[in-house]
């Protein structure tokens, strides 16, 4: 039922861009399911196999190797994938995906970070909350799952939801239970476009801390968060450094210059070291919002009036990473990048307490891809996709952490019974915000549904799973920049 009336719903509002991906749905063939090998195909190979024969058993699957973990079995697997699903015949790349196998009557979850996909076991949130099953994809463009020569045009959003899609199209057949799509920051946003795209997919969707910037250039609800984020004598602490920093520009630069010569780093992407060195700074105050314990580092900000240059200078790279915008710093996040600088938009924030003593003020995606791989930002692809959550989003949750400044655009789906979608926000949290982090009754809800939703239940309202400390080790993504 659920799946069925997305499906109705979706018709209302899906673009062009979206039709070829709606065909799919269908049961019609489109031309990339004509033209790559059909992935139904796993469905005679019997389950009495073992769970490997059966996964290599996908047409372009393929075992890079298996690791043990008591429990489960881990699989780290290539597939192949059309470079563009629009024109299939036009070339394939292999694109990593994980599978954390734990029984084919599990329900299983569906986890992208956006970025690269780790290779080590391990669990998200949701998938301990229903015992379940994990495939875990690397983000198309992300090294190695990169077309080669590289046409960063076939880099969008449509196109990395139909990578998905056909994944789950291959596996389906074996892992048959409920789904959900699950993701952090960028992997949230990401698992919201695959829902938007193929919304009979997924049973549900979890999705942690995802921005939402509908229009790009109107950026005041970033402002508004970092003028009152917190208490008013950190928020005073952490800007007076950033400040210092700036007005300690040359001393600081130069320590920078030596640091860069000693590490092998250049700044030809970016620029300049200055530019490079603003663009840390920049960030501080985001960056500490983002990342830090709000609870314990208020009290590590250095005093900025007494802090050596040195002092000043360790703080930053605490924080904010002086490698960031190196050459070598950027070159794994070119994908993220230009993605911000075509579809996803990118936060600028105004900062008066630096008055003018910034000179390039928040840089744009453009400073920080290779000028030889041409931009063009197309406005409407977030206009849609807030639009498609806000009237379409049927069983969706999203969870903030109050102190996360990414929360401050965020997704708002479609509210009443018969949407079962949910905004949680967990207090005190930061970027790493998660349903444990909930008060208790948020938290018991959040649990129910998500189980709910897979098909499994729990009398106590609580993860199916007892914790592991290495599969569900709570680790923020920790990437010192300003990216989701």
């Amino acid at each position: 039922m659920r799946k069925a009336l997305r499906w109705l719903l979706s018709l209302v509002v899906l673009i062009g861009t979206a039709s070829a991906a709606g065909a799919t749905t269908t049961g019609a063939a489109t031309a990339a399911e004509r033209d790559v090998p059909d992935t139904s195909g796993t469905s005679h190979i019997s389950s009495a196999q073992d769970i490997k024969d059966r996964l290599l058993a996908i047409p372009g699957m393929s075992l890079i190797e298996e690791k043990p973990y008591t429990g489960y079995r881990f699989f780290v697997l290539n597939y192949t994938q059309p470079v563009d699903h629009r024109h299939p015949s036009k070339g394939t790349f292999k694109q990593r995906i994980t599978v954390l196998h734990k029984d084919t009557s599990r329900p299983s979850v569906f986890y992208t970070s956006g970025y690269n996909v780790s290779t080590t076991p391990s669990r998200r949130e949701p998938t301990q909350i229903v015992d379940g099953n994990q495939v875990s994809m690397e983000y198309r463009f992300f090294s190695p799952s990169r077309p080669d020569p590289a046409d960063w045009t076939k880099l969008d959003i449509w196109q990395a939801a139909s990578d998905q899609h056909r994944i789950y199209q291959a596996l389906k057949p074996i892992y048959g239970k409920n789904w959900l799509a699950t993701g952090g920051s960028k992997g949230g946003m990401t698992a919201t476009y695959y829902e938007r795209f193929y919304p009979r997919d997924m049973d549900g969707v979890v999705s942690y801390v995802a921005p939402n910037d509908v229009v790009d250039k109107e950026d005041s609800a970033y402002d508004e968060f970092l003028d009152g984020v917190g208490p008013k004598e950190c928020r005073t602490a952490i800007q007076d450094v950033q400040r210092e920093a700036l007005v300690r520009r040359e001393p600081l630069s130069k320590k920078l210059a030596a640091y860069a010569e000693a590490e092998g780093y250049t700044f030809k992407t970016v620029g300049t070291l200055d530019k490079a060195f603003e663009a840390v700074v920049l960030d501080l105050v985001w960056g500490f919002w983002q990342y830090q314990p709000a609870a314990t580092a208020c009290g590590k900000i250095p005093d900025a009036a007494t802090a050596t240059d040195q002092q000043i200078f360790d703080y930053v790279e605490s924080v904010g990473g002086w490698s960031s915008y190196t050459d070598q710093g950027l070159e794994a996040y070119t994908p993220y990048y230009y993605q911000a600088g075509t579809e996803l938009g990118a936060p600028s924030v105004k900062q008066p307490w630096l008055g003018d003593l910034s000179r390039y003020g928040y840089q744009p995606p453009r400073n920080f891809v290779p000028r030889e791989i041409p931009m063009t930002f197309r406005p409407g692809a977030m206009r849609d996709v807030d639009r498609w959550v806000r009237h379409n989003a049927h069983q969706m949750m999203y969870v903030y952490g109050e102190f996360d400044p990414w929360g401050a655009e965020r997704f708002r789906p479609a509210r009443g019974a018969k949407h079962d979608s949910y905004v949680f926000t967990a207090p005190g949290a930061n970027h790493g915000a998660s349903v444990s982090q909930l008060v208790a009754d948020e938290k018991a809800k959040a649990t129910q549904r998500i189980q709910a939703w897979a098909g499994v239940s729990s009398a106590a309202g609580k993860p199916l799973a007892p914790y592991d400390k290495k599969l569900d080790k709570r680790d923020v993504r920790k990437e010192l920049t300003l990216r989701p």
